[in-house]
């Protein structure tokens, strides 16, 4: 699925739209009813993680914060609860006892947030080949299984008043009250919180596990693990606890500049070079070893690297 990087141009792509009403709406969902999205403003487009999330308000309820305030002023004493109920889709972060119990293995990520009901944010996590498109549909590259050159069904497509529009390919959405996210531990954020990030790290799991762990960093996906893990030298199953402190702060100090990295040159229009993931060989030229590790109560994924770049620790 796509990682931190991906989502964050995504949601760049979204941000000139911010403002605009929808006029017409489109799309394959079947969990969602994309007509609940006519004739709505898009209030805000944040990213937290891998998820992207959309504010939506009614077009004629959308007033300036200062035009609130007037309205409550002059509402005076008879209405003092009112200039709050203007305030649509505000974030309200979660405890981060909350945070704490969000695997980043479950698979039903939605449940958490689907019992709290209909609320103003559209929140949208991407599958494996999930994207957003501006103002064009992707085509498809090459044939199917069948030969058929078809192509990709959007999930949804959103048609501003300006004329322009978004798609959105191969996600999953559903409405929640408020972007559920801890920028303290999303590796992209100024806020990332690196002593929170080491104290994880020391765990005596293995770090191919840890740097999964969506509480701790937020965004980083099976792409970005795989490279810093070479770019750190470490062998993917060692125990955190058996590091060293100058070991495990390299490794941080690869994810966010990777990660920052791919980033830039996502928005430059580069693509990525990864050096063992999905490789045969390293950049040395030594051969490279495949497993599939993780936990044993949630996801394995496949993990790629060099016996002789990242020895195992005895």
């Amino acid at each position: 699925m796509p990682e931190g990087p991906s989502v964050r141009k995504f949601q760049l792509l979204t941000s000139p739209f911010v403002g605009q009403v929808v006029v017409k709406v489109g799309g394959s969902s079947q969990k969602l009813n994309v007509n609940d999205l006519n004739a709505l403003r898009l209030q805000d487009s944040q990213v937290h993680g891998k998820n992207l999330y959309l504010a939506f308000v009614a077009a004629e309820e959308t007033e300036t914060e200062e035009t609130a305030l007037q309205r409550q002023a002059a509402c005076g004493a008879h209405c003092p609860a009112q200039g709050h109920q203007g305030q649509v889709g505000a974030s309200q972060p979660h405890s981060q006892d909350e945070e704490m119990q969000e695997r980043q293995h479950s698979r039903p990520e939605e449940a958490p947030e689907a019992a709290e009901g209909r609320g103003n944010w559209l929140r949208i996590h991407f599958g494996m080949f999930g994207s957003v498109r501006a103002n064009e549909f992707s085509r498809a590259n090459r044939a199917n299984k069948r030969g058929d050159w078809k192509d990709p069904v959007p999930r949804l497509v959103l048609h501003f008043e300006s004329g322009g529009f978004l798609v959105f390919y191969n996600c999953r959405m559903l409405w929640c009250s408020s972007p559920r996210a801890d920028p303290a531990s999303d590796i992209l954020s100024v806020e990332f919180h690196r002593g929170r990030a080491l104290h994880a790290l020391r765990a005596p799991d293995p770090v191919c596990y840890t740097l999964l762990d969506q509480r701790y960093f937020s965004g980083l996906g099976n792409i970005i693990k795989n490279e810093i893990l070479y770019l750190a030298s470490i062998h993917p199953l060692t125990p955190g606890s058996l590091l060293a402190l100058s070991d495990l702060e390299r490794l941080l100090d690869c994810a966010v500049q990777f990660s920052s990295e791919w980033l830039h040159n996502k928005l430059s229009g580069q693509g990525l070079h990864p050096q063992v993931y999905q490789k045969e060989q390293c950049p040395l030229g030594h051969p490279l070893m495949k497993g599939i590790f993780g936990p044993s109560s949630g996801f394995k994924r496949l993990t790629w690297w060099c016996p002789q770049c990242q020895p195992a620790v005895l």
